[in-house]
């Protein structure tokens, strides 16, 4: 199984960008996908993430109002759409696949990384 993550780049304080979230091997049938995000130096990050049953989102108090996470079944994508960008979203930006844990939707076992795409806000 393997993920791969595109649209990352760089945009203005204020701007956007969306990023995608594909899975060759397998569908995300009964995953948990969620993206997470890290910066040198420090430890990797929750953003978002949704239940690919049912569609139940959760997102990092940091992002709310701000970015939102979305599925598409036909394309078997899952898409993160980043508003009101600011410099300190700058990362890399991870897509991650996992299993339920708990019934809260952020807290779920990766079982699959991609390997990130590097997303620059500039001041």
């Amino acid at each position: 199984v393997q993920l791969e993550e595109s649209g990352g780049g760089l945009v203005e304080t204020g701007g956007s960008l969306r990023l995608s979230c594909a899975a060759s091997g397998t569908t995300f049938s009964g995953y948990t996908v969620g993206w997470f995000r890290q910066t040198p130096g420090k430890e990797r990050e929750f953003v978002a993430a949704i239940r690919w049953s049912g569609g139940s989102t959760d997102y990092a108090d940091s992002v709310k109002g701000r970015f939102s996470i979305s599925k598409d079944i036909a394309k078997n994508t899952v898409s993160l759409q980043m508003n009101s960008l600011k410099p300190d979203d700058t990362a890399v930006y991870y897509c991650a696949a996992g299993s339920i844990t708990s019934a809260t939707v952020s807290e779920f076992q990766v079982y699959y990384w991609g390997h990130g795409t590097q997303v620059t806000v500039s001041s």
